[in-house]
């Protein structure tokens, strides 16, 4: 089965075949934007007075019902490289808003966390995380879609170990107005996942055809919505991340 070509962080990739990979990483300027738009954040409330940022929690919901474990071969290096995923939602029902996959390359102690991250957030300042409010460590974006960008972080095994036991992994980011925002991520079945088998590849295709039709009716049925809110004279509206 070819190394992650036609699943990845799911929201963007499933709909694109999109190809991010360690190998890849350096050629991801070349790789074709993303056509699914993903869900946006708010551009965000002035600052507070006096110019203090303030400081927001999103807790996210799972978008499907366990996470999932794709291994395949990475022809560049060489390695066996598995990444085990899930998509995360502001609400259930909702759009993703944020896709985590952790990487495993075979033989080396380094793993990847990469995150599909909303549009609309501030870029320089990278992002934090955490989990269960222990040690905090960093990452930086990497590229970005017009539904999306990437941002990684490599960290050892022991981080991920701490993550397999983990309850929630906090991601802090900043939106336009310099506000923190950080979305609590729930690590409920990373660690069985993680350490078990991949996922057969005609079942994670059958889940791929399953996504893409969900993902094409929400659509639908949102274009709908917003045709009707026009013809009512109405504002479109839908879920964004705290301004606050």
């Amino acid at each position: 089965m070819p190394l992650i070509t036609k699943r990845g962080l799911a929201l963007a990739l499933l709909a694109t075949g999109v190809a991010i990979t360690p190998a890849a990483a350096a050629s991801k300027k070349k790789q074709p934007a993303p056509a699914a738009p993903a869900a946006q954040p708010d551009a965000g409330a002035a600052p507070a007075q006096g110019g203090a940022p303030q400081s927001n929690v999103l807790a996210l919901v799972p978008t499907q019902k366990d996470w999932t474990k794709v291994c395949g071969k990475d022809q560049a290096a060489g390695k066996e490289v598995c990444y085990t995923t899930r998509d995360f939602s502001a609400e259930a029902g909702k759009p993703p808003v944020l896709a985590l996959a952790v990487y495993d390359i075979k033989g080396e102690d380094v793993k990847i966390i990469r995150m599909l991250m909303p549009i609309g957030l501030m870029l320089r300042p990278g992002f934090r995380f955490s989990v269960d409010n222990g040690p905090t460590a960093e990452g930086s974006y990497e590229i970005c879609f017009p539904n999306g960008c990437f941002a990684e972080s490599k960290v050892r095994t022991s981080s991920v170990d701490t993550m397999k036991g983990g309850t929630k992994l906090a991601v802090s980011v900043r939106n336009q107005a310099n506000n923190e925002v950080t979305f609590a991520v729930p690590l409920a079945g990373f660690g069985k996942a993680f350490d078990g088998p991949a996922i057969d590849p005609e079942v994670l295709r059958k889940q791929q055809e399953q996504l893409q039709a969900g993902l094409q009716k929400q659509a639908e049925e949102e274009r709908k919505r917003l045709e009707a809110q026009k013809a009512n004279g109405g504002a479109a509206g839908g879920a964004a991340i705290p301004k606050q």
